[in-house]
C-alpha cells in the first residue's frame, strides 16, 4: 500500500489540516509485462498487475473516522489500508477534529471543507476520479453522521453512503437532535455538541436541518446515494441509529440496514463493518481506471 499524509492549508478552514491519503499500490508495476527478463526486488513480477500510466485514476472511499480520533487513528487501528488493497480503492481520510462534520456555530466550516472544497483538492492533486460514480462516503462512530448527512445534503457527489454506529450529530431526526441540545447531560457534560449547533429553537430549517435539505434535493430531482448502515446490537445509540433507518426509508431512500449481534461501540466493530463496506456494500470496480476513463 502507498500511504500519504498530506498538510495543505484549507481556505475554508482557515489553517492547515492533516489528510491521510491511502493508495492501492500493491498491484501496480512500472515493469512492462511485455519484458519478461525484469525483477522486482529479486523476484518475477507477477501476472495481473496493472502498468503505472500517466493519467490513471482511482475509485475514491472517504473515509472519516469518531469523535475523539483523528485521521492517522483509523489506519493505527483498523486494517483499513489491507481492506483497500484487496479491493483496489483508493481512501481519504481528513482530520475533521470533533466538529461532528458541520459548519458550526461558532464559525469553522468543516461541512463546506469536507464537501465542497476537500473533493477539488483531492481531485486536482491526487489520482481521484472526479465522477459521482465512482466516490463513496463512510465513516463510523461520529464520522457515520457525518458521512449520512454528507451524503444527503451533497448526493451529487457520492454513489453510496456506508454510516457504521452513527449515532450523534447530524440526523434525519430534527426533533432528536433539538431534544439532545435542552438535555442536562449535553449541556454540563459536553458543551461543545451545544456550541457545535447552537440553541435547539434554531435548528428547524437550518443548515443544521438535514431531513429539509435531503427533502428539497429530492423534490429537484436529485439521484440519491444507496444508503448503507450498521449498528452492533450492544451498542448504546442503537435507538437513535434505528430511527435515522426509519425516516430515510419512510423517506423513500434505498437503506440497507444491518444489526451486528453481540458488537459494541469500538473498534472490533468499526474494523469488521469497514471491511464489509470495502468488500460487500459499495458498488466498487476493484481495478485502476484508466486515463481515457476519466
Amino acid at each position: 500500500m502507498g500511504l500519504i499524509h498530506f498538510n495543505y492549508r484549507s481556505q475554508v478552514l482557515g489553517y492547515y489540516v492533516n489528510i491521510s491519503v491511502v493508495y492501492p499500490t500493491d498491484d501496480l508495476t512500472y515493469f512492462d509485462p511485455a519484458v519478461s527478463d525484469k525483477r522486482e526486488q529479486g523476484r518475477c513480477t507477477a501476472d495481473g498487475k496493472a502498468l503505472y500510466r500517466p493519467g490513471m485514476k482511482f475509485q475514491t472511499v472517504y473515509l472519516l473516522h469518531g469523535g475523539g480520533d483523528d485521521d492517522t487513528l483509523t489506519y493505527r487501528y483498523t486494517n483499513a489500508e489491507r481492506y483497500a488493497q484487496r479491493n483496489r480503492v483508493m481512501l481519504v481520510t481528513p482530520n475533521i477534529a470533533n466538529s461532528f462534520g458541520v459548519d458550526t456555530a461558532y464559525g469553522v466550516a468543516y461541512q463546506t471543507f469536507l464537501a465542497e472544497e476537500l473533493p477539488v483538492v483531492i481531485q486536482s492533486l491526487f489520482a481521484s476520479s472526479p465522477r459521482r460514480e465512482d466516490n463513496f462516503i463512510v465513516g463510523y462512530a461520529m464520522g457515520g453522521n457525518v458521512a449520512l448527512g454528507t451524503a444527503l445534503m451533497h448526493p451529487e457527489r457520492y454513489a453510496a453512503c456506508v454510516d457504521i454506529s452513527g449515532g450523534i450529530g447530524m440526523t434525519m431526526s430534527t426533533q432528536t437532535i433539538q431534544q439532545e441540545l435542552d438535555m442536562d447531560h449535553f449541556r454540563n457534560d459536553f458543551p461543545l455538541y451545544c456550541t457545535t449547533f447552537g440553541p435547539s429553537s434554531g435548528i428547524e430549517g437550518s443548515r443544521f436541518d438535514v431531513a429539509s435539505q435531503a427533502e428539497a434535493h429530492r423534490r429537484a430531482g436529485h439521484e440519491a446515494s444507496r444508503f448503507f448502515i450498521a449498528c452492533g446490537s450492544r451498542e448504546f445509540i442503537r435507538s437513535r441509529v434505528e430511527e435515522d433507518v426509519r425516516l430515510l426509508r419512510e423517506a423513500g431512500y434505498d437503506v440497507t440496514y444491518e444489526v451486528a449481534e453481540g458488537y459494541d461501540h469500538d473498534f472490533d466493530m468499526w474494523d469488521k463493518y469497514i471491511a464489509r463496506a470495502l468488500d460487500e456494500y459499495l458498488p466498487l470496480k476493484r481495478r485502476v481506471l484508466e486515463p481515457e476513463e476519466g
